[in-house]
């Protein structure tokens, strides 16, 4: 069953004296907070608040945000490092053999043969395509381009991702 929330990103700074923040995307071409009008912010603490969104922006390195009853830049501040979500029921859902990213973590990665590789356990964005970041305890970190090179099939139901490791292509 998938998530209520997808996590979108992080609060990396306060901007300005008004209360603005700026949100890093792991998905630099995401556009999730630019369409909802609503965010959950998991504080440093462990902590959550869901907050109404007044305004975004964006910057060329991140997304300025502006929250309801985040007026002033200690509040702002006190939000620096939380980690930001969207509910998914405020967006509009994937097209057909479409997933959102933030679904592919927590999927049990495995050869085209079975042979179990481990977890998705983060999904970087920094080239072209997305990389999966691939963990298992004892083995070594595998990361694989989201692309279908490498990518043989996503099944959502059973919670499980099927993979060509780029050693093998």
């Amino acid at each position: 069953m998938p998530r209520q929330h997808l996590e979108v990103g992080y609060v990396a700074r306060a901007h300005g004296l008004a209360g603005e923040v700026g949100v890093r995307t792991f998905d630099p071409a995401s556009r999730a907070l630019l369409e909802v009008e609503r965010a959950l912010l998991r504080l440093k603490d462990g902590s959550e608040l869901e907050l109404q969104i007044d305004s975004t922006r964006e910057t060329s390195k991140d997304l300025l945000v502006g929250f309801e009853g985040v007026e002033d830049r200690t509040r702002a501040d006190g939000l620096v490092g939380a980690t930001v979500y969207v509910f998914r029921e405020d967006l509009e859902p994937p097209g057909e053999d479409e997933v959102f990213q933030g679904d592919l973590v927590g999927l049990k990665a495995q050869t085209e043969s079975g042979e179990p590789l481990g977890e998705v356990a983060e999904v970087w964005n920094a080239g072209e395509v997305p990389n999966l970041v691939i963990r298992a305890p004892g083995r070594e970190e595998l990361m694989v381009p989201f692309a279908a090179d490498f990518v043989v099939s996503v099944d959502m139901a059973e919670g499980r991702i099927v993979i060509r490791p780029p050693e093998l292509t």
